[in-house]
């Protein structure tokens, strides 16, 4: 066992699985793998009392909890899902979004406010560069009829860190209403509602807090959620209408994930185990340290500046050499078995290495050797990089 790991592996880790260097599905120990192994009635006492374990701990992730107004609703589906309930249900009919967008993930919220028919304003960035909060400050002085601000903290797209605090007082200067996508940064990165002014947040079970896709969430102030009975512009995505239905008397409104909740249980009691968010974010940093020296000392450039980087991901330039072929490497990898993302997002020609997920510098060290290999077989010993 390395020394630098903070929880030592689980012994019935199957060394058959390939290790995921993606943004997400990650890597899961086989503690979380096995939590999914029984199954449960919806409305039982029994898997009730998860949910309401799950959600106490979630809100306890960064110190919140409901005596201090704030509430977790439970989604099923992906992190989008989560996303989209919280745009179609608290924008009210009369409002009117300004989208900050420096990636793809930034860009789907523009996709979702258009799905609805929510006015949408979009202020863009380069997809390598923080959002800018004096733009945002002049765009909301600029057209009154903004109601919300819609920030991706951690662009998945790159792995760019925007500004969330910073962001946050010039939208509680202007009296805005404040959504964040905390996607790829809950558990694993400092986060103050109170300090960053949030109204809301979206996250899902899959990324840092290494639990099974399946199950996202929203956090939110009780009386933003109060405030927008009614508002929902969909059945199924109704956030206040399931946020009630877990408040009266437990339930999901319609089938819920009960393995992947119970999986999200155990997650979040590795969580705990493992030092919370400082030490989640610890681990994910050694990793992210390790795999961007490696990768420059392999030739590659870094696409997002050291200083606009968030610990979670890095993406890198192609190199420009005539035997790089992306799709070669990374079948190449998958053979020796590491999977990293299979396609760009990205205007630039660039790929992204997930750092998180059950992974320990050992992991990203072995990746490393690996990468340098397949190089070496696809003749392209020394990346040239533009």
């Amino acid at each position: 066992m390395s020394r630098d790991e903070p929880v030592p592996r689980d012994p019935e880790d199957s060394p058959r699985d390939k290790l995921l260097f993606t943004p997400g599905p990650l890597t899961t120990s086989a503690t979380v793998k096995q939590a999914m192994l029984h199954d449960v009635g919806s409305r039982d006492e029994g898997f009730l009392a998860v949910v309401r374990e799950v959600r106490e701990r979630l809100l306890a992730t960064y110190g919140l909890a409901q005596t201090r107004g704030w509430e977790v609703v439970l989604l099923q589906g992906s992190g989008t899902y989560a996303v989209e309930a919280a745009l179609s249900s608290l924008v009210p009919r009369d409002g009117k979004v300004l989208a900050l967008v420096n990636g793809a993930y930034g860009q789907r919220i523009v996709k979702m406010c258009a799905a609805h028919g929510i006015p949408c304003e979009v202020l863009r960035f380069e997809e390598n560069v923080p959002v800018d909060p004096a733009a945002v400050d002049r765009s909301l002085a600029a057209d009154r009829a903004l109601t919300h601000v819609a920030l991706v903290h951690v662009e998945t797209t790159t792995g760019v860190l925007n500004p969330l605090n910073e962001v946050g007082r010039v939208v509680f200067e202007h009296r805005r209403a404040f959504f964040v996508d905390a996607m790829s940064s809950f558990g694993a990165l400092p986060l103050s509602v109170e300090e960053a002014h949030v109204h809301c947040l979206a996250a899902s079970a899959n990324k840092c807090l290494e639990g099974i896709p399946g199950v996202a969430f929203v956090l939110a102030r009780r009386e933003v959620l109060e405030a927008s009975k009614g508002c929902a512009r969909t059945l199924t995505l109704d956030l206040h209408a399931q946020w009630r239905g877990l408040e009266d008397d437990g339930q999901f409104r319609f089938t819920p994930p009960t393995q992947v909740v119970l999986a999200l249980r155990q997650a979040l009691l590795e969580h705990e185990a493992e030092g919370g968010v400082a030490g989640r974010g610890a681990r994910y940093r050694a990793n992210h340290e390790v795999l961007r020296g490696g990768m420059e000392a392999l030739g590659f450039q870094a696409y997002v500046p050291r200083e606009n980087s968030s610990p979670i991901i890095a993406t890198f330039l192609y190199p420009r050499h005539p035997r790089w072929d992306f799709g070669d490497f990374y079948v190449r990898l998958s053979q020796r078995g590491f999977l990293i993302y299979p396609g760009k997002l990205t205007r630039t020609e660039c790929f992204r290495l997930g750092n998180i997920g059950r992974l320990y510098t050992d992991d990203v060290k072995a990746l490393l050797h690996a990468i340098r290999a397949v190089l070496t077989e696809m003749g392209v010993e020394t990346p040239r990089h533009g």
